[in-house]
């Protein structure tokens, strides 16, 4: 029996659900499916620009692991570009390093209830139409 698998921390949500491949019918295709570690990871190392063993202390996960998502959502990309296909970024064992909520109207990310101020597309919306994250 294997150890049940530690969450890895996640520093800043994706401001985004996912991808659509243009000029491809997307209705009738099968997403790949990004966790949001996997997510993090690919941040962290090619847009942060961290080495793995940063980027695992950061994530709260082995370097040995770190490899192991990053050569894992390496591969879900690689077949949704090749293959055509959405992404999709969602699940995983996962925990936020704080409290994240989405607008429902301009989608914008906000750490905290309290942190929320309405831009000029959300103004029908109020605090208590934010979308918890964590």
């Amino acid at each position: 029996m294997s150890r049940p698998q530690k969450n890895r921390r996640i520093t800043d949500p994706p401001k985004m659900l996912g991808f659509k491949p243009f000029g491809m019918e997307s209705c009738e295709m099968v997403s790949v499916m990004l966790q949001y570690d996997e997510f993090q990871c690919l941040k962290l190392v090619n847009y942060d620009h961290l080495s793995q063993e940063e980027a695992s202390e950061l994530m709260g996960v082995s370097r040995p692991t770190l490899t192991r998502i990053y050569n894992k959502a390496l591969e879900k990309i690689a077949t949704a570009f090749v293959e055509g296909r959405p992404v999709r970024i969602e699940g995983g064992n996962i925990e936020f390093d704080k409290e994240w909520y989405k607008c429902k109207r301009c989608f914008r990310l906000f750490e905290g209830r309290e942190s929320h101020t309405r831009c000029e597309g959300c103004t029908r919306y109020g605090k208590d139409e934010l979308i918890r994250l964590s």
